[in-house]
């Protein structure tokens, strides 16, 4: 103690690492009341949870023999118990970090206290770094001390130094006892509910003291409590819950000294782990894992997720078992595992919602890299919460504060709730107050997630009209809820009323609050898609599934496909007054694939949301052609109409390409493609559509990429049909690496000379057909047919054709 009051005294700043149990929280605030520097001045010691705030004033009160109140109060977002004498203020987090923004001076306190600082809640990184900003340029007398059983001491020390000498660090072993650890692994297809129940069970049967079990939330608790009352545990046992929804009177008695003849089973979440003392414990049964809010920045979401406790929560709860005597602590996992867990818990600030800590810092004026944090805000989730927050109209686009912002960051509520009761139309006041309260804290609904509707409105209600009834309500969930909705009432000016008839409203308030979570359903009811993109669904038996809008509150988390736990319908209709400004108009041009054809398709849009869709023609016009030419390249050329003449220019080009070298321009479907722009959009001036493209001549397009004295000589360097020699003409065809034409051999009676493409240079192969039109010979040299194989080819045609003429001497 002497330490502290050394270290407090001058440089003012101080760190206290001492175990659980070494009285820590109640006796230092104490023993520092009559120092000289703290004469006339209060000292607030922050606590990072209500129950824990609460238990520490009545312990510092009960040992000053005083009421809490008196010389020690507390004070917590939702009561109070100060008084004019009081000189001890336990709070909780919050409520610093706003005393701080209102007065940087802190007039009237001479000692901060941050205890339990290795929980590393972002309200306490917030709260000590405004503090040390204050105690920098306002405030040099002002004294901090940061208290913690598991930290790194030192480099929260170099942290309170600042750009001087680290603070001093004092160690205390206190006064704790010594603890057993036992390993009890839980086997991986044993139930958690069903492993500490029958540890509880074995322990109260093997030991004499009570007992503190640590579970991850109120739902294991619940299920484990139900365990053990159809079990036979000794007489005399009695359990009790402590969670952080219960209400007080119930946290009491889970902490108060048990009766004479009577052990206690508490069972816990981590809110039991350090600050509170519960009577009669001597054995700690810990299941290893806690509850964890996790926020991903990149889907805008939070869930919370059950994590394995690090080493260091581990001895913090193993030192329960150790406050008043020697104790035991079983752990249901193995001493290997146990090994590889991290040494220390992550900071909340690297794993959580940001948007309140921007706000806080935008109101504070100070940027965050002159700010003495710890571990800094991460940026991506420090940026996706300031865009937020400009949506909400807390920052402007500089990132400055607005009025509108101060007055949400004076609420004890999140930004988005904040910024619901404030914006909502004066009728719907009220309402936002009763969503703001059913929001800010558990669901007033008990059950399994996936058995619950996810509607607010029933749960809206449930808390207007206290006649009303559900399965799974819980009354005093509902009843703190109403006490929540009348208190943000009172500080906004509000006056309650009954509602009577909030359907229909619900959806249009609480979408000023989650403006990114509009959703419109997509497909299959209970299918839906948010406004910043990703899906969300809920049970299609649920009574949001038929809805075609509805805002949703909470969600799981999922990045992709999040269930739908809270939310509400939202009216069509609202949109407009809601986002009117933000519903864009948009006309796109595009290949409809139904249709096979261009349409104009004008979207009313709300982020990824399609509110509207119309379609029409296209007009003409660059837009429409560039669209066009575009289908074509994507479908490369099949859009188009291709005849046989076209191909027919494609492959003589081609064929006089080979012949002169490249004097001839390519028009290969390659290239053709490269080209679009030069020969097909000028076709396309006038068209609209699918139409225009079967129309157009292609063999006419393909001519204009020639110069015009190669379009003159098109048709006679290489032209599309062959005289015969009986008057009649054939098809040349230029597909193959030779010209060739194709005819009955009788056409070809009475000459032997060899027709020729190219000003002459290529001869054209004949193709000679039999009267049934099947190729009996293909030559390049007809007279030499006529002198050689026609002889046997005679003999074979005649034989089986024998009606037709078949000369022994067919040439000239």
């Amino acid at each position: 103690m002497t330490d502290v009051r050394a270290a407090l005294a001058d440089p003012g700043l101080a760190v206290l690492e001492a175990p659980p149990g070494a009285g820590k929280t109640t006796i230092i605030p104490l023993r520092l009341l009559d120092e000289p520097w703290l004469a006339g001045q209060r000292t607030v010691v922050l606590e990072p949870r209500r129950v824990a705030a609460r238990a520490a004033a009545r312990r510092m009160s009960t040992l000053v023999g005083d009421e809490p109140g008196g010389l020690v109060g507390w004070r917590t977002r939702i009561d109070r118990s100060v008084s004019d004498r009081t000189r001890v203020e336990v709070v909780t987090e919050g409520i610093v970090t706003r005393r701080l923004q209102h007065d940087p001076a802190l007039a009237g306190v001479g000692l901060l206290v941050f205890d339990e600082f290795h929980e590393r809640n972002l309200q306490a990184d917030l709260g000590l770094a405004l503090a040390l900003e204050a105690r920098a340029t306002v405030r040099p007398d002002l004294r901090i001390l940061v208290m913690s059983a598991t930290l790194d001491g030192g480099r929260v020390a170099t942290l309170l130094g600042g750009s001087g000498p680290a603070a001093p660090v004092i160690v205390s072993e206190g006064r704790t006892h010594p603890v057993e650890i036992r390993w009890l692994p839980r086997h991986r297809n044993d139930r958690l509910e069903d492993a500490m129940a029958a540890a509880i069970g074995t322990a109260v049967r093997e030991r004499t003291d009570g007992v503190l079990a640590f579970l991850p939330g109120a739902g294991e608790i619940r299920r484990v409590a139900d365990r053990l009352s159809g079990s036979e545990l000794p007489p005399g046992i009695e359990v009790h819950p402590l969670y952080g929804a219960l209400p007080a009177v119930e946290q009491d008695a889970a902490l108060a000294p048990p009766s004479p003849g009577i052990r206690k089973v508490v069972l816990a979440t981590d809110l039991a782990e350090s600050s509170l003392t519960v009577e009669g414990i001597g054995v700690v049964i810990d299941s290893g894992l806690a509850r964890a809010p996790r926020f991903d920045p990149r889907s805008g979401m939070t869930r919370l997720t059950t994590i394995s406790i690090s080493r260091a929560s581990a001895d913090q709860r193993a030192g329960r078992a150790g406050r008043t005597g020697p104790g035991i602590a079983w752990r249901l996992w193995s001493k290997v595992e146990h090994a590889a867990r991290r040494p220390h818990r992550d900071p909340e600030i690297a794993q959580v919602d940001l948007a309140g800590l921007a706000l806080e810092l935008a109101a504070w004026g100070t940027p965050v890299e002159q700010l003495g944090f710890l571990d800094p805000p991460p940026a991506r989730a420090l940026t996706e919460a300031r865009n937020l927050l400009r949506e909400l109209d807390a920052l402007d686009p500089d990132g400055k504060v607005t009025a509108a912002g101060k007055a949400m960051a004076d609420l004890p509520l999140h930004p988005r709730l904040a910024h619901m009761v404030q914006a909502a139309a004066p009728d719907d006041r009220w309402l936002a107050c009763v969503l703001a309260s059913l929001l800010d804290d558990r669901d007033v609904l008990r059950g399994r997630v996936d058995e619950l509707p996810a509607d607010l409105e029933l749960r809206v209600a449930l808390l207007d009209d206290p006649s009303r009834s559900h399965p799974a309500l819980d009354g005093r969930s509902v009843r703190a809820a109403r006490d929540r909705a009348h208190d943000v009432a009172r500080r906004l000016g509000v006056i309650p009323h009954p509602l009577h008839d909030p359907l229909g409203r619900t959806g249009r308030v609480l979408a000023l609050a989650y403006p990114d979570r509009v959703a419109q359903r997509r497909g299959s009811p209970g299918r839906f898609r948010l406004r910043s993109g990703p899906g969300a669904w809920v049970p299609p038996t649920d009574p949001l599934a038929a809805h075609e809008l509805v805002v949703a509150a909470d969600l799981d988390g999922k990045r992709r496909d999040a269930r739908i736990r809270l939310g509400a319908a939202l009216d069509p209709g609202d949109l407009d007054g809601l986002f009117g400004d933000q519903i864009e108009t948009r006309e796109v041009l595009t290949w409809d694939r139904d249709r096979d054809d261009l349409v104009v398709r004008t979207d009313r849009r709300l982020g990824s949301l399609q509110l509207a869709a119309t379609e029409r023609k296209p007009t003409p016009g660059p837009t429409t052609v560039e669209a066009l030419v575009g289908r074509v390249r994507a479908t490369r050329l099949a859009a188009l109409h291709w005849t046989d003449d076209a191909r027919s220019v494609q492959q003589r080009v081609a064929f006089l390409r080979r012949t002169f070298d490249t004097d001839w321009p390519d028009l290969d479907d390659r290239e053709l493609l490269r080209r679009l722009d030069d020969w097909l959009a000028p076709f396309l001036q006038h068209a609209t559509g699918r139409r225009d493209l079967d129309v157009l001549d292609i063999g006419l397009a393909l001519r204009t990429l020639l110069p015009f004295d190669q379009q003159l000589q098109l048709d006679d360097l290489a032209p599309t049909r062959l005289t015969l020699p009986n008057g009649r003409t054939a098809t040349i065809d230029y597909a193959g690496e030779r010209p060739m034409a194709s005819a009955r051999v009788q056409a070809f009676f009475g000459s032997g000379d060899q027709p020729t493409v190219a000003g002459g240079r290529v001869p054209v192969v004949l193709q000679l057909l039999s009267p049934a039109d099947r190729p009996i010979q293909t030559t390049s040299d007809l007279a030499g047919f006529w002198s050689g194989s026609w002889a046997e080819v005679r003999k074979d045609m005649a034989g089986r054709y024998p009606k037709h003429d078949w000369p022994e001497h067919p040439g000239p």
